[in-house]
Formats: C-alpha cells, sequence, structure tokens
C-alpha cells in the first residue's frame, strides 16, 4: 500500500509519519507538503502514486482540492488531526501518527 503524508511545510509532521513507515513491509510511504515553501512539494504525480492520502488536518484536504480539482474525487483521504504542535521526530507525534495510521492498515 502506498502511503502519502501531507502536511503544509513537509517540515515536521509528515516527514516525521514518513520516516515512521519508511522500513514497514506493509507499505510504502513518502511526504509532501501544500505550501509552496515546502521541502517536497505535493505534486500531480505523487497523488495518482498514492494508495491513501494522509492529511494532517481537514484544511489539506481543503487545499489539496483547489489545487487538484480534477484528482480528488477519485482520492482515497484519512484525516489524522494532528496539529503543527511537535518538532521532527518528536516521541508524542510518533506516537499519535502510529495511533491514527495503524486502524487504516487493518
Amino acid at each position: 500500500m502506498n502511503l502519502l503524508f501531507i502536511c503544509s511545510r513537509n517540515q515536521w509532521r509528515s516527514p516525521t509519519a514518513e520516516k515512521v513507515y519508511q522500513n514497514d513491509p506493509r507499505v510504502e510511504a513518502r511526504s509532501a507538503g501544500t505550501s509552496a515553501s515546502a521541502r517536497t512539494r505535493v505534486s500531480e504525480k505523487l497523488l495518482k502514486w498514492a494508495d491513501v492520502v494522509l492529511v494532517m488536518e481537514h484544511a489539506h484536504k481543503q487545499r489539496l482540492a483547489e489545487m487538484f480539482p480534477q484528482l480528488v474525487s477519485g482520492l482515497r483521504f484519512e484525516v489524522l488531526d494532528i496539529p503543527d504542535d511537535y518538532p521532527f521526530m518528536d516521541e508524542e507525534l510518533m506516537r499519535l501518527i502510529r495511533e491514527r495510521v495503524e486502524p487504516l492498515l487493518g
């Protein structure tokens, strides 16, 4: 399963999620951001690659709908509801990511 984690700047939350799942044999994980200043900016190619797009906040899903209106209806979205309150690889952030992603992996 291809997981694409999305936050705003691809600086703390989505790269942490990508790292948490990078060696998990069940999935392939990548991350990107919706902002023009994102380290890796979300693209049509990344969205088409993803089986599931995991956004950190509802606003990210809305932003993707504005950026890629022709694609979003065919995508599976999951909103993780993780606020931008944690630094990269923070223990609590990693716990929240696992807690919210694991049920989706079945």
